[in-house]
Order: C-alpha cells, then sequence, then structure tokens
C-alpha cells in the first residue's frame, strides 16, 4: 500500500509541472511504447480470445474516480432467497488479449505495475487496451473473469465459482455519485446493496482481526483569493471501502482456490515487529491521536478520523506497519509461512486489478484452471518462480516515484516561503541522533526533515520551525528548529 497518495488538479502551478516532467526523466521512467508492442496491441484489440459463455444480460457498473478510464473490475450485487447475498464481480480478462512470450508480455514483465505521478500514469499496458479494448468501459462488451461469491445473511462466504464469460457495464460511477445516491435513498438495490454488503464484510474484518488503512488523498487546492496554493487531506468516502471489501472477498476467495488445488501466488505480510509498533506510538503521541496502552493497533485505526489533518497524519504514518509486504509463491501443496497477510488476517493474493498490476494475470489463471479441475497452463507455471522478485523490484520502482513525487510537491508548493516559521508537531526522533527527526506542519500538510539543532528534538510536542530549504530540483523539503 502506498504511503502517501497525492493529486495534482489543473489549476497546479507550471513550475511545479516542469518538475514532475524532471523527476520523470531522472527516474528513467518510459515515456511510450515499443512500435512492436503497439503494433501487437493495436491487433490484438480487433481480435481478442472472446469466451463462450455470455454474462451480458447481467447489468454490471463500474465504481471509480471520475477521471479513470482503466476499468479493471465491474460488480453486479443481488439478494438471495435464503437471506444472504450474491456478489458477481467482472475483472477485465489481459489474457484475452496478451499472447505468453509476446511483445506485450515482454513489455509487461519489464514495467511490471503502472506508475503514479501526482499528474498523470505511466501504464503497463499500451492505452488502447487498458484504456479501450480491455477495459470495462459502459455499454462495451468485454471478455471477462467473472466471479461469483455466495454470501450468508452476515456477509460469511459461503460458495465460490470462476469462469470467463462475456460482461457488459451499463453505468460508470464514481465514489461521490455512489455515496450521494446512497445517502439519499435515491440508489436502486443493485447499487444500494453496496452498503450493505460492504458494512457486513467490516463486520467480518474486525471479527479476523483485519483492518483496512482508509489513507486519505494529499490534494494541491487554491488558497481563497488567488493567493497561491496549499496541500490539504481529502478523506476518502464509506463508498470507497465498501467498495475496496469486494475486492479483498474476492482476494481471500481466490488464494482459497489456490491453496486448495494447490499451487499458487500469495500476498503475504508478516506481523509488524514490536519496534515499529513502538515508534507507531510515538507518532500517535505526536499528532494528539489517543491510544490507550490496552488497546490494539487495529482498533486505534478503525477509530481513526480521516478528516481531522492530524488524524490524516497518523493513518499515513500507519502503512509504515505495512512494510515487508511480498508475494510468496507455493506449488505441491506446500504453503508458505506465513501464508497469511496480516492486515487482512487471512490468506489472500491480488487479482483484481490486472490491467495495472502484473502479477493479477497470472493469479487469475491459476484460479480458472483451480475450478476447472486443470493443471496451470504451462506459461503459468514457468513464470511462477520469477514473479515475486519481478513485483518486489516493480513495487520498490513505485515507491520511489510516490516519494519523490511527494517531495517535489511540497519543495515546488514551499520554495518561495524559505526563511519562514511554521507550526510543526515532532512526530519522529531518530534514536542515534536525537536532534534529526520528522516533523507535521499543520498548515500545510506536509511531513518533512528536521535537522540543524542541537538539542534533542522534543517527541510528541508541539515546535516552532524555519523552513530552510525547499528545492524542486533537488526534490527536497528541510526544517530547522526555530
Amino acid at each position: 500500500m502506498p504511503r502517501r497518495h497525492i493529486h495534482v488538479t489543473g489549476a497546479a502551478e507550471a513550475p511545479l509541472r516542469a518538475a514532475l516532467r524532471a523527476l520523470r526523466t531522472g527516474l528513467a521512467v518510459p515515456e511510450g511504447f515499443p512500435p512492436d508492442v503497439l503494433a501487437e496491441a493495436e491487433a490484438a484489440a480487433k481480435n481478442p480470445r472472446l469466451p463462450a459463455d455470455d454474462a451480458t444480460d447481467l447489468p454490471f457498473l463500474t465504481i471509480d474516480p471520475p477521471t479513470s478510464t482503466d476499468l479493471d473490475q465491474a460488480v453486479h450485487l443481488a439478494r438471495r432467497a435464503d437471506g444472504g447475498y450474491r456478489v458477481h464481480y467482472a475483472i477485465a480478462d489481459v489474457a484475452a488479449f496478451v499472447a505468453p512470450g509476446g511483445a506485450i508480455d515482454a513489455e509487461a514483465h519489464r514495467r511490471v505495475l503502472t506508475l503514479y505521478f501526482p499528474d498523470g500514469k505511466v501504464p503497463l499496458h499500451p492505452p488502447v487496451l487498458s484504456e479501450g479494448a480491455a477495459s470495462l468501459l459502459p455499454g462495451e462488451p468485454r471478455p471477462a473473469l467473472l466471479w461469483r461469491v455466495d454470501l450468508d445473511a452476515e456477509g460469511r462466504r459461503v460458495a465460490t465459482d470462476l469462469r470467463r464469460a462475456l460482461v457488459r457495464s451499463r453505468a460508470k460511477l464514481d465514489y461521490a455519485t455512489v455515496q450521494r445516491q446512497i445517502d439519499s435513498g435515491t440508489a436502486e438495490e443493485p447499487l444500494a446493496l453496496l452498503r450493505d454488503i460492504g458494512r457486513l464484510r467490516e463486520e467480518r474484518e474486525v471479527e479476523r482481526g483485519g483492518i483496512s488503512l482508509g489513507v486519505p488523498e494529499q490534494e494541491i487546492v487554491e488558497v481563497p483569493g488567488g493567493h497561491g496554493y496549499t496541500l490539504a487531506y481529502r478523506a476518502p468516502l464509506p463508498a470507497e471501502g465498501w467498495n475496496a471489501q469486494i475486492s479483498l472477498l474476492t482476494g481471500m476467495a481466490a488464494a482459497d482456490l489456490m491453496t486448495a488445488a494447490g499451487t499458487g501466488i500469495l500476498r503475504t505480510l508478516p506481523v509488524a515487529p514490536d519496534g515499529a509498533v513502538a515508534r507507531l506510538r510515538r507518532s500517535a503521541q505526536a499528532l494528539g491521536v489517543d491510544w490507550p496502552h490496552h488497546v490494539p493497533y487495529a482498533e486505534v485505526v478503525r477509530n481513526a478520523d480521516p478528516t481531522d489533518p492530524r488524524q490524516a497524519a497518523f493513518l499515513q504514518e500507519c502503512t509504515t506497519l505495512l512494510r515487508g509486504a511480498g508475494y510468496t509463491v507455493f506449488t505441491d501443496g506446500k504453503l508458505p509461512d506465513p501464508a497469511v497477510h496480516a492486515a487482512v488476517a487471512d490468506e489472500y493474493t491480488h487479482c483484481t486489478a490486472p490491467l495495472r498490476r502484473l502479477v493479477d494475470r497470472y493469479a487469475s489463471e491459476l484460479c480458472v484452471a483451480a475450478v476447472a479441475g486443470h493443471e496451470p497452463p504451462e506459461w503459468v507455471r514457468a513464470a511462477l518462480p520469477h514473479l515475486p522478485d519481478e513485483m518486489a523490484a516493480g513495487a520498490r520502482r513505485a515507491g520511489t516515484v510516490e516519494r519523490e513525487s511527494v517531495d517535489v510537491v511540497e519543495a515546488a508548493l514551499l520554495s518561495g516561503r524559505v526563511g519562514e516559521l511554521f507550526d510543526a508537531y515532532v512526530i519522529d526522533v531518530k534514536e542515534r541522533e536525537p536532534s534529526v527527526g520528522t516533523v507535521h506542519l499543520d498548515d500545510p500538510a506536509v511531513v518533512a526533515r528536521v535537522q540543524g539543532g542541537t538539542a534533542p528534538l522534543p517527541l510528541g510536542q508541539w515546535m516552532r520551525v524555519r523552513l530552510s530549504e525547499a528545492d524542486p530540483g533537488r526534490a527536497k523539503v528541510l526544517f530547522a528548529p526555530a
């Protein structure tokens, strides 16, 4: 999970956009796709492998940010006669377009993940596929991997099925529209059930000891009166959490299919070490977040208010406990140890975002084979041993993009304020260098390094700091004690 999301709107200043372009160049991010990849993608878009089953009668809908066009998932929710629920979840069938060993496949293995910059993205697959022929756009028939997951009245999974089918989304909705329709009571039942099922799955998450982080986005917003720009937090809507529960449900169902079959790739995360939890407690204290010693981490996170700037900063710090997440392959029924994702508190895999994440295509193929009672395709088995290292390298690259992007944005917005004083809270102090640490500003929403004094920093306390450096060219912000 990313440590910090940040989004640049159209109102961002030109120097900031120039700095982000320079960052892309400095990180050697690919600007486009090679000609052979584009040619293969154009041909595949016109002639995909179509499934025999037709499920276009199901009125699917997609729920994504308003500007998204790479639509991996479409959902249809219904009640069952026994009081439970049926979840149909259609996932873009990338394998219908990508030939194993072909040019698109090789390029995807080089890229691994879609990279997200504050002002745009660098896609995993050519846009003619990821934003066109393979995307579950409304009104268009698309090949998909169609999950059917049945739940009982309390939201517990009782049956799972998966098949390839042709689907057609009826509507492309964004989170704000979904939230508004559900809150106002104007949502029709397939959409209205998102709240019911989402809340039940959240209850089951609490029951098993899992935790979902509602990490706020940082957004650049214009200061009233036209006096420049600042950073602020945007809290996620409840509908975003309900929608995420459908994806988590599918990922856990997929993990169960693979473990039963004896071959698969799991997303695993060990339990956070005591030292990491202790550090997070110090950050909570610094930000004024109440965390009694007898209260577990998961409960504190669930009760955190992402609309409060200090608690929003705490939620961002909570993502440090997710370090160590990776992918683990198993074969011949020998499950890894650990096999569980500590935050999910269950066996889990990634399979719902194949347009944007390489591993999902392979996990989906393993699940299709498991349901059919077949051995996985040879191209999948051959790739499995290498996928964890490929995904780890891709994650490191994405993490670098994210960290450097945040630094660039913060430096650009503060570049004209060097020498000014700010109110801040010390949220971390280096153990071996207690005069060096991290501060969180109340306004703007900046988290940055502080150093330059001789006295130990007052962990958990308010202090005045002076901006000593903010250079977008170096992508750094630095404060000193005032």
